[in-house]
């Protein structure tokens, strides 16, 4: 049986569902680059003996897309 969008569109309304469209995958890194790359000098030992004696930072995506781009928070 043959169905217009309208129709389906009616019914899922009406049934209060709502379809959900899968983002395509989009890679944020370049892993093959020749910049220089910081050593990891952390190692993943978080505990300090005193305040302020290790520091760490993230890089967040916000996917907004803008006048300039996507943006980038670190």
């Amino acid at each position: 049986m043959l169905v217009n969008h309208k129709r389906v569109e009616r019914l899922m309304r009406e049934a209060g569902i709502r379809s959900k469209v899968a983002r395509k995958f989009k890679a944020t890194t370049n892993s093959k680059h020749s910049l220089p790359v910081a050593e990891n000098i952390l190692n993943r030992e978080f505990d300090a003996e005193r305040p302020n004696q290790k520091m760490v930072s993230d890089i967040t995506y916000l996917w907004k897309p803008t006048w300039l781009g996507n943006i980038h928070l670190a």
